[in-house]
Parts: structure tokens; sequence; C-alpha cells
């Protein structure tokens, strides 16, 4: 299972809770397909992308492009894979729907304490 979804890229900072994520991509992201393309499509797909890059890139990425191609252009291998995507999509919707259902909980709001030079400002104007 080590093919299912492959990791490409630096870390990217979470902006809103300051964590670090990896993006994962599939085999179909790689050769920029969608689920389900032919074989014909496939092909045509590697053979355009390999054109694009032609040896301008990094190795890990033209490594990962071939290893994407192996797997979706073999039957066998590309129906296996297609199962345990499937079985990872509905695990995540299981996921997301137990979040979704969870109670919404309000967490207390503070004010934030006004600086002194507004709060003088804000004084004079009222006064």
């Amino acid at each position: 299972m080590a093919w299912l979804l492959l990791r490409y890229g630096q870390e990217t900072p979470n902006l809103k809770r300051n964590r670090r994520f990896t993006v994962h991509y599939t085999h179909y992201d790689y050769l920029e397909l969608p689920p389900g393309a032919s074989t014909t499509r496939i092909e045509a797909a590697y053979q355009t992308i390999k054109q694009r890059l032609n040896g301008q890139t990094d190795d890990m990425l033209v490594r990962l492009i071939h290893q994407a191609y192996a797997v979706l252009s073999d039957p066998e291998q590309r129906d296996e894979y297609d199962d345990i995507l499937e079985r990872e999509a509905a695990q995540a919707d299981v996921e997301l729907k137990a979040c979704l259902d969870q109670p919404f909980q309000t967490t207390a709001r503070y004010v934030q304490d006004v600086p002194a030079p507004l709060l003088a400002v804000i004084r004079a104007w009222a006064a």
C-alpha cells in the first residue's frame, strides 16, 4: 500500500492553526487524469507529461510519474488501486460525517484590550 497516496513537495504552513501538513497526491493526480480514465487517455497523458517535462525537473517527480503510469497501465494493479481509493474515500466520508454530527461547542470569547492611546482619544472625544 506504499503506492496509495504519494507525497511530493514541501510541507505547507496552515495559517489558522499554525500546524504543518503534507499534500497527498494519487496516481491520477500525477498524470492529471480523473479516476476511471481509459487506458488510451492514460497513455496519452503520460506521453504528454513526459514531453512537457523534457528532463527539466527533479528526479523524484519523474520517478513518481513513472510509478503512477506503471500502476495505472496494468489492469490488475489499477483495479486493486481503485478499490483501495474507494475504501479510503468511504472512510474519510465516515470521519467527516462523525465530525459534522458532533454538537457545535462555543468557546468563550475575550474582548481585546484597547490600547491606551486609543482609549485616551475616545475619552477625549466623548467628553
